[in-house]
């Protein structure tokens, strides 16, 4: 079970930043202009130059957050971190969530307004289930140092 839960977070080691590069949604004003990608990285991009304080509160959670989770894991699954750092491991992973309510938050919005169109993209379900095997992930991994 053990070596089934290290691979699987080995492999969120590439699937994250795929995730942040991944179309999240695509926005356009109106329905009659093209409809522009968005990604993790882009709307970073567009958030340093307006809104740095917002920016940074978005990086911790969308990058930093379940990325530092991840590699702790990747440590306690290899015993190079003790196990007691789980439950503060698992803490932080659940602050990325934090990040996808924002994106669902912001397309009901547009979307209720009608002035701009959204569509969903492959990337927020890919960034999303990310998040949730991470939560699983670590669950199952404070199940098994139980036993």
């Amino acid at each position: 079970m053990m070596t089934a839960l290290r691979y699987a977070n080995l492999c969120l080691l590439v699937l994250f930043p795929i995730a942040w590069f991944a179309p999240l949604l695509r926005a356009g004003l109106l329905p009659l202009f093209g409809l522009s990608e968005i990604s993790v990285i882009s709307g970073l991009q567009s958030l340093w130059e307006s809104d740095v304080a917002l920016a940074l509160l978005v990086t911790v959670f969308a990058l930093f957050a379940p990325y530092l989770k991840t590699i702790g894991l990747a440590l306690i699954h290899f015993g190079l971190l003790h196990r007691k750092v789980l439950p503060a491991l698992t803490y932080i992973g659940k602050l990325a969530m934090a990040d996808v309510f924002l994106i669902a938050l912001y397309i009901v919005v547009v979307k209720g307004v009608g002035w701009a169109k959204v569509e969903t993209a492959w990337g927020l379900y890919l960034f999303t289930g990310c998040i949730l095997a991470s939560i699983a992930i670590s669950t199952l991994t404070i199940r098994a140092l139980k036993r």
